[in-house]
């Protein structure tokens, strides 16, 4: 079996690689080789690489740029998508892509269901809207694991960042009244790889079966407070010294950024469950393992 995986060089695309290997026969191409900002290349890429199954994790996630790159976060996020399923359809290949919490509104406080109705507040969340409807429109055999608040022990994320900024100041204010799931790449990717059945042969019959959007994150809820207060605490228990002596949880109007979040990101995990037979780690027990891991490098 011939896997193509886009996007190692990210969080989640370098979380499968390891994960993947030693499954199939894995293409992980540069960006420059299978560049999603071109469309319109990416059919001729396809017929080349000839793949049993498609990973799409590669995505435009600037949020806050994507407001003035409507153009590029489009091309990216819904064109290249578009391009992807319409050549996997006719072929039987199947495609596992990946969505967002920022395709919702983030109204009331209920987890959003797979079959919610979506109304983003942003150009990244429209584009990646548009990517998964595209690839629905396509007819192609796929999974879209909806995320949220994705981060790891490496990159650049907020975990990263509340680390570095926990010792530069002596106090944090953090967005308190935005609730979701923190979840790690490791979670997604453990997920992902336990969807796959073993044998190539099977595949087109999993995704038959089980085709369509299923919500993917870890159990639980917080805030960005409430994360930011587990990630300096764990590392405090694990030895780290850092110069903040107070973390302070505030309004999303008393942190303006150009593109609007969802106050409720909570996505509901029923179908997860019960469909794949997956049930994932509580955010905290998947932060302990990513903390753990980024001991050791600071």
């Amino acid at each position: 079996m011939k896997i193509l995986l886009t996007g190692t060089a990210g969080q989640v695309g370098g979380a499968l690689l390891p994960l993947l290997q030693g499954r199939a026969d894995i293409v992980a191409p540069a960006l420059e080789e299978f560049d999603l900002s071109r469309p319109d290349e990416l059919a001729g890429k396809l017929d080349s690489i000839k793949p049993d199954l498609i990973v799409n994790p590669a995505a435009y996630t600037a949020v806050d740029r994507a407001e003035d790159e409507r153009e590029l976060a489009f091309r990216i996020n819904a064109e290249s998508p578009r391009a992807i399923a319409k050549w996997a359809a006719p072929r039987g290949v199947p495609l596992v892509h990946f969505s967002t919490d920022y395709v919702f509104d983030g109204s009331g406080d209920r987890p959003w269901r797979e079959d919610s109705t979506p109304a983003p507040l942003s150009v990244y969340g429209q584009s990646k809207l548009a990517g998964d409807q595209a690839i629905a429109e396509a007819g192609a055999l796929h999974v879209i694991a909806r995320t949220s608040w994705v981060y790891a022990a490496t990159g650049a994320n907020f975990l990263k960042t509340i680390v570095r900024l926990a010792g530069e100041r002596e106090q944090l204010r953090i967005v308190g009244d935005q609730i979701g799931a923190p979840t790690t790449a490791d979670t997604i990717s453990q997920a992902v790889v336990a969807m796959l059945p073993r044998s190539g042969d099977d595949l087109r019959k999993a995704f038959e079966q089980r085709s369509g959007v299923v919500n993917l994150v870890c159990a639980g809820e917080t805030s960005w407070y409430g994360f930011a207060t587990a990630i300096v605490a764990g590392l405090r228990s694990r030895g780290a010294k850092f110069a903040v002596k107070e973390i302070v949880p505030i309004r999303s109007d008393e942190f303006p950024v150009k593109a609007k979040r969802p106050s409720n990101s909570r996505l509901d995990l029923t179908r997860l469950r019960e469909r794949f037979g997956i049930t994932p780690p509580s955010w905290q027990q998947a932060l302990d393992r990513e903390l753990d891991a980024l001991k050791a490098t600071i």
